[in-house]
Parts: structure tokens; sequence; C-alpha cells
């Protein structure tokens, strides 16, 4: 009762002006009462609404002990007295540590200006602080134990693992986490809602000390969701199968090429964890790679295909049919205009250092390359979507840059508002004969409004018919959903790249900007023909998501991929020579003959080993064109070392992608020869890629081997 009293006594005072001290006194206070609490209260058994107590102070918590909103306030004490008798009782109730006594004395010596240093045992106790007696007040003694809530750290317990936390479920961090221990608590951080853009306040600075946990409740009295560690969502497609050219000789497939699979796997390998494999796409690892493919001369024919056969290094009885496009690249004084609609997620989920923050860098180094003319929005979501910047010319580049300094996280996930509101404002601004282009950069976790991945689809599908591109940039860890990533950048004439490095921003928005932001083709569609005098058995190495029907080709109402100024676009078949003794597949019984088209029976086609075929839209045209390239002997190398620099690299990277996507095929094809092909192909190497990636094998062999 006598803290009562003080508190009703205190509550009729005249406030004094706030100052840091008064309200680490006011802490102290409620650590009194919650001594009280502790003798006399049983611990919680649980929440049946399904959310502890202590979450929703932390809540109320937060926003009272900012202090831009109580520095100078005279209402300082009466707002933080009362939270924090509340929140002490519940802190205490979830198992909480409580400061040194010695530590607590040694503070409140040095509030009192006391030269005398604070005294410190190293090891905390799970009892409330023994306030010295004698003439110390109880406001004084809250200046002892706020300070040593705030300057004590805990070396075996680090600041919450945004990998082990979900952005709107603070309770499953929880129950995930020892009870009350200060990671449990650092979770809650991200359960409180804000307005787009803003970032809710963290409660403590750094975790407390670790103490032993409290018995966890029943199921029943939490929520009964728990968090799985790893949230990342692949999408599940099993390796393409060795396919008989006897009764399936043609492949279709769609010219859709990210590179978020290889940024990825070297999160992965250098975070000391072998991939999952249903995050290797290893068309995609292939095609992260800059090469010198020859290109075409104008841009009357926007692209030229070059088709190398070479032995197979993992497979003597097979061979590999490379080919390699390459797209007329654009000069950078006849670039179109630009219209780019920035939407960012700024969700509690991105309050990570490798979210919100790397995303700004990244946009800081995409809008510096942008051309004077080029216009930029920016659009931001979480709970609902707002309008952050309006249409601006980058000759303002500064206003922009200050739009995009001034993010911060805070709220839920409210993705498909956002794609309403950035397509709207493309539609707005849009450019004709220019580029149109919403670019999306999230973390991939859309938990509000229409979320499931064809809801989400069937808007963008909707979206892509004004001519405006999707960009989508992927960022952080545990809550990605590279799965819908996936749908959101093929189904809106888009591409997806993930960004875990300032080094990846630059890579992605500024080196490769050209094939990122101006399209020279749509729609752009593959179909192999493999000759069945020639060739027994094939398989695509990759592209298992971007698979097509045979008759989807010369259909020009079906959606494909899309390909930038100067984009390459790599695809490798291994193929198995009639009478190979690696031909899995028996001769059929029955219409053999049937199956042989007769144009490959004809005399003038016998020698060739297949025929590939390309067609692609110009931008804004609805009908296809069609490039053809017939394959032969005259392709064909003797030896591996005989293949381009370019071509033996590429295949390198192509078997390392198989192998850590558990391909049958390269079992028995060893890191170390993997390494050694991509060492003695890999050139020149301007930007040190190549050098990352046999740090990268070297790497998985050493983890593979544990």
């Amino acid at each position: 009762m006598t803290v009562d009293k003080e508190l009703e006594k205190l509550s009729r005072l005249t406030p004094p002006t706030a100052t840091p001290e008064a309200r680490t006194r006011a802490l102290a206070a409620a650590m009194q009462a919650f001594d009280t609490a502790e003798n006399n209260a049983t611990a919680a058994q649980g929440n049946a609404k399904g959310w502890r107590q202590s979450s929703i102070i932390n809540w109320i918590w937060s926003p009272a002990m900012n202090k831009k909103f109580l520095a100078g306030s005279a209402l300082a004490t009466l707002l933080v007295i009362p939270a924090a008798g509340y929140l002490a009782i519940e802190l205490t109730r979830n198992g909480l540590p409580i400061i040194d006594q010695t530590e607590i004395a040694g503070n409140l010596s040095k509030s009192e200006g006391s030269k005398q240093p604070a005294a410190t045992t190293g090891q905390p106790v799970a009892v409330a602080p023994q306030i010295p007696a004698g003439n110390v007040s109880l406001a004084e003694q809250s200046v002892a134990v706020a300070q040593a809530l705030q300057d004590k750290e805990a070396p075996a317990l680090a600041k919450p693992d945004a990998s082990q936390t979900s952005e709107y479920d603070a309770n499953a961090a929880l129950t995930n986490k020892p009870e009350g221990s200060a990671a449990a608590l650092g979770a809650t951080k991200r359960a409180a809602p804000a307005a787009p853009g803003i970032v809710p306040q963290r409660q403590f600075a750094e975790p407390m000390a670790a103490i032993a946990p409290s018995p966890v409740p029943p199921a029943e009295g939490r929520m009964q969701m728990q968090l799985d560690p790893n949230r990342e969502r692949f999408a599940n497609a099993a390796a393409n199968p060795i396919k008989s050219v006897a009764t399936d000789p043609v492949s279709t497939f769609s010219a859709d090429v990210d590179s978020a699979s290889y940024a990825f796997v070297r999160r992965s390998l250098t975070g000391g964890a072998m991939p999952d494999p249903l995050s290797v796409r290893v068309e995609e690892m292939i095609n992260y790679f800059p090469y010198d493919w020859p290109g075409p001369d104008n841009a009357d024919q926007p692209f030229k295909a070059t088709v190398t056969v070479m032995p197979t290094p993992w497979n003597r009885d097979t061979e590999l049919m490379h080919v390699a496009i390459k797209g007329y690249d654009i000069a950078p004084a006849t670039t179109p205009r630009a219209n780019l609609v920035f939407l960012i997620d700024v969700s509690g989920s991105m309050d990570e250092p490798d979210k919100l923050p790397l995303l700004k860098s990244a946009f800081r180094l995409m809008v510096n390359r942008l051309k004077a003319d080029d216009t930029v929005s920016i659009v931001t979501y979480a709970g609902n979507a707002g309008t952050v910047l309006a249409p601006t010319r980058v000759a303002e580049k500064s206003k922009i840059l200050s739009a995009i300094d001034r993010l911060e996280p805070g709220g839920s996930t409210g993705g498909a508002e956002g794609i309403e509101a950035a397509y709207d404002l493309a539609k707005q601004g849009f450019v004709k004969d220019g580029v149109n282009r919403v670019m999306l950069a999230t973390d991939g976790d859309f938990n509000v409004g229409p979320s499931s991945d064809e809801d989400l689809k069937r808007i963008i599908e909707e979206k892509r018919k004004d001519g405006i591109f999707l960009t989508v940039l992927g960022f952080g860890r545990v809550n990605l959903n590279d799965s819908l990533m996936q749908t959101l950048a093929q189904n809106g004439n888009g591409s997806a790249a993930y960004i875990d490095t300032l080094a990846e921003a630059q890579k992605t928005l500024v080196e490769e900007a050209g094939s990122t932001l101006f399209p020279i083709a749509s729609d752009v569609k593959f179909q192999v023909e493999f000759n069945p005098e020639r060739i027994a058995e094939y398989r695509l190495i990759g592209y298992e998501t971007r698979a097509l029907n045979r008759e989807d080709f010369n259909n020009d109402r079906v959606d494909a991929g899309d390909i930038g100024s100067g984009h390459s676009v790599t695809a490798i078949y291994e193929i198995t020579p009639k009478g190979s003794p690696a031909v899995m597949n028996d001769d059929l019984r029955y219409g053999a003959a049937d199956n042989v088209p007769a144009e490959a029976s004809d005399s003038g086609h016998h020698g060739e080993l297949a025929f590939v075929k390309m067609r692609y839209k110009r931008p804004g045209e609805d009908k296809s064109a069609l490039i053809t390239t017939p394959v032969n002997d005259g392709n064909a190398v003797a030896t591996v070392d005989a293949a381009p620099q370019d071509v033996r690299f590429s295949v390198a990277v192509a078997a390392f992608g198989q192998k850590l996507s558990h391909v049958a095929a390269v079992d028995t094809y060893s890191y170390q020869a993997i390494a050694d092909l991509a060492a003695a192909s890999r050139g020149t190497d301007t930007f040190g890629y190549r050098s990352d990636f046999l740090g990268l094998v070297r790497l998985a062999d050493g983890l593979s081997q544990r």
C-alpha cells in the first residue's frame, strides 16, 4: 500500500520538467511495485485470448518511453509511473531477469554524483533488487534500476535473431524461446501495428541477462501457432526427367531468367549451411554470371544464338548441347525515358539490417543511375498503402533520396493494396514508348488482404495489360516467400532478384540496369526439336518452373519471359546419342517409325542433331516473330577443353547447381572437379564474381563432409 500512496501523492504534484533522470526514476518505482507483486501473485498461466499481457504492454510502453514523445513533457511522470508499475508486474510473471543489487547500488551512486565506481558481480540473480536503505528516496532508487537495465549486457544471449521471429505474431516467437527470456521479450517488438513508414520504438536497446526459464504455460492457454525456424517458401519443382526422343522429341520453355537463386545459395553457404535444395534453380545460377556471347549487329534482329556441343564432364557417354542467346544492347544515350514506381514493404518484418536499411541503400544506388528526365514515385505498404512520393523527375534527386531516407518499418503486410496503388500511380505517369515499371521490394511475407499466390497472380495478370512491367526484389531471411516472388515476376512481365548485400544491389540495379529496366522483347519462348536418328534421349538442365506445353510455342496469347537490353540467356541440355550405353529407355516395340518426323528423315536434315527455335514479340506488338538455328556436327567440339572459356565456366556452374539440388546425374562428380573446371575457365573476371563462385564451391565441399 506504501507504493500506492506514493503514486497517488505523486499524481497530485505539479510535475517538473521531464529529464532522463526523471524517466529512469519512474521506472524504479515500478520495480519496487513489482517486488510486492512477486511475493503475492501467482505466475501467469497463459491468456485464453492468445496474446500475453506483457506483449500488449510492450505496445503501450514503447511510445511511452520514446524520447521524442516525452522529452521536455510535463506529463512524463504521470504517464510513465502507472504504466511502468503494470509493466513490471507482468515482466516478473514472465520470468524476466532482475539486475544485481550491487549493480543498482553502483548506478545509484553514479546518479547522485558520487565518484565511487559502480560495483558489479557479473552474475545476474532471479530476485527483485534490494533497494539501499537510508536517505535514498524512491525516486532516487529509480536511477540505479533503470541505469542497470540499460547497461546490462549478456554475451550468451544476443539480440533477437530475425530468423527466429515473426513480424505479426509476437506470441509465436515467445513460444519458441525460453519462457520469459530476454530474446522472447525482444520478439514482441514487431507486434505493434503502425501506419506505413512509421517504426514502433524498441522496448529495450539490448536484451537483458538470461535466467532459468519459467515453466511453459499449458498449450490451451497459448496461441497454437508455433514458429517454424525457417519460414521461407520455395516452389516445389522436381528436376527435369530424361526424355526419349522417340516419344517426346520437342522441348519447350519460357525464357524467364532471374538471378535470385544464386544469391539464396550464396547466403546459405556463407552462413555455414547447405542451401535448401528447393531454393536451387540451376538456370538462375547459370545465368547469374555475365558472359561474352556474340550479340546481334543491330536491333532489326534483336537476338543471336550460339550453340556448342561438347562432351559431358560428369558422364563420358553423353554430350552437352549448350545454347547461348545474346540480346541487342541499347546504347545508354538512346535508352527510353523511365517511369518507375518503387513499391516498398515497410511492415514490421522489414525491421532488420538486411531488409529495409539495405533496401534504402539499394534504391539510392539506382536513383543515382537514372537520367534526369526519368521519374520516380514511392508507394509504401504495411496494413494499408500510402503514397510517400508523387511522380518526381530525377533532376530533383535530393527530394527522391530524402523520401527514401525517411522510410521506417512498422505494421503488418498488406501487399495487395500496395500493388493496386503502385500500378495506379504508374498508369497515371505512363510514358508512351518508354519504360513503365513497378519495382516491388519486400521480404515476400504478404499476410493481410488477398494473400494467396493465386489471388495476387490474378491481380498482376490484370495490371500487365496496361503495358506496365514488374520487377520483384527480395530482401532478408525467415519470411522470404520466393515462391510468391517468382509468381508475381513471371506473371507481371518482369524479373525477380534477391538482394543480400549492397554489392548485389550494385550488380542488379546499376551494372545490369539495362537488362533489368529496358526490355527489347516480350513473351520470349524456346523450342528445341531433337533428331531421333541422331539423339536417343535428352534432359533439360533447369527451367523446371518455366516449362511450357508444345502447343504454347505458337500461341501468342500464352505469356512467357521478357528479355532486356544486352541480356543473355543460356540453356544446357544433356543429350544421349543413339547407340550410347547411357541410353535409359528401351526401344519401342510398336510405332517407333511413326514417331520420327518426316523432315528428320529427309536427307537434307540427316546430319542435324537438333533444331532450335525462338519466338519473341517486340515491345508493344501482339504478333510474335521467329528465329531458327539448326544444330549439326559443325557445332561440336571433341573435348571439354576445346569448348569456349565461357561455355566451360557455365557448365561448371550447371554442375554445381545440380549437385546442390541433389540431381542424381552428378552424384559421382565431386566438388573438387567442379572447382577445377571453373578455375580453368575463370577468365578475366572483372568484378570477381567467378572467384566468389570458386569460394562457394569450396564451402559446399567442406559443409557436405560434416
